[in-house]
């Protein structure tokens, strides 16, 4: 009889074990359901120009050479076109479906005033800069973007509250196309190539308050791209002789992306938490043009869309001063869509690889090391 109570004693204890083990491990299921939750839903905060742009530009007074809001323009995925800078969808786009968000609507577009925002906005301008001179008064410059987000910062915790808004912010992936128009601006002023690196040194300073910014805010995830070989795309070509690269334009580019590389370096010193993605767009777009073939490509050095040589005269749509212009048959062969913007089948190889790309593309970490 004893014996009989002795091991009901063990099985209840046993019992009871099981039934605690039991609940520990629906409580370890429950939060990490609860965290694969959270982390699918990592916002994401964009910033830039007309490679990012997702159509801002819509709602602003400015003229067609800012903007995208007409056929053939988004052919490719929307109907009708929504003023993103190519055939189709962008870069963002295409790491928000990576991230397994929804597109990432444009921050100015009416039908959001009265969403939360809750994935993230796309602050993005076709045609602006880090300096607020570039394009001034026809673009939204990096600093009224900056000033937008600061805005949304306030909605945010107004309606979440200040924990809840703080970690949307420090969670978040903010990402940044920047410094191609302010270079452009610079060399139709015929400036002289002394004031180059000084000018680069003025640029990256813009940019770079903008990332201290968003880190005093909470922000503490950073995306950037370097800028391409500007003085190789079809619309620099075409204004050459024999349509060979603008090299003064490839050498400021290549100053503008070795001092970023180097003040985000020191940044993750200075700034707590603060850490970057840098991916090498301008390596991964010149491969491309030099080799399309062997990226899925049968035209790497000419437009789908424009008119002149190699099609690089901004003609894209008809709306820019020159009516008519070609177009291809189908944009996925070529590498850019019209002058100076890549195709749709580009942007997502592109956005590929600033989701994760190896060290040598997107460095220190990938975005998806970020979500």
């Amino acid at each position: 009889m004893k014996n009989s109570f002795r091991h009901m004693a063990v099985a209840k204890s046993d019992l009871g074990f099981r039934l605690v083990v039991s609940c520990l491990l629906l409580l370890i299921t429950d939060c990490q359901s609860a965290q694969e939750h959270f982390n699918k839903h990592v916002a994401l905060f964009i910033f830039g120009d007309s490679l990012f742009d997702s159509g801002n530009n819509n709602y602003i007074n400015t003229n067609p050479n800012f903007q995208a809001k007409f056929w053939p323009y988004g052919e490719s995925y929307f109907n009708p076109p929504t003023g993103r800078f190519s055939n189709g969808r962008l870069i963002p786009d295409f790491i928000a479906e990576f991230a397994g968000l929804p597109l990432i609507p444009a921050y100015l577009d009416p039908h959001y005033h009265n969403k939360e925002f809750g994935y993230g906005a796309n602050f993005a301008s076709g045609g602006s800069g880090a300096l607020v001179e570039t394009n001034g008064g026809l673009v939204i410059d990096l600093k009224t973007q900056l000033q937008y987000f600061s805005d949304l910062e306030k909605r945010f915790r107004k309606n979440l509250g200040d924990v809840k808004a703080k970690q949307l912010l420090s969670n978040a992936v903010y990402l940044f196309s920047c410094g191609i128009n302010d270079y452009a601006s610079l060399l139709r002023n015929n400036q002289s190539s002394h004031h180059h690196q000084q000018y680069v040194e003025m640029v990256i300073g813009n940019l770079t308050d903008v990332f201290k910014e968003i880190h005093e805010k909470g922000g503490r995830k950073i995306g950037i791209t370097t800028i391409p070989q500007l003085g190789c795309l079809p619309i620099a070509r075409a204004q050459q002789p024999c349509n060979t690269c603008y090299e003064e334009f490839n050498t400021i580019a290549s100053l503008h992306n070795r001092a970023v590389s180097k003040k985000m370096k020191e940044m993750t010193k200075q700034f707590e938490g603060f850490m970057f993605a840098n991916y090498d767009h301008s390596t991964a777009l010149s491969k491309r043009m030099k080799n399309p073939s062997k990226y899925g490509f049968k035209v790497g050095d000419s437009g789908c869309c424009g008119s002149g040589p190699l099609r690089g005269l901004y003609s894209c749509g008809g709306k820019r001063g020159i009516r008519k212009f070609e177009l291809c048959d189908n944009p996925d062969d070529y590498l850019f869509f019209d002058s100076a913007h890549p195709s749709e089948a580009a942007c997502r190889q592109f956005a590929e690889l600033f989701w994760e790309g190896e060290s040598k593309v997107t460095s220190p970490y990938n975005l998806k090391a970020f979500f």
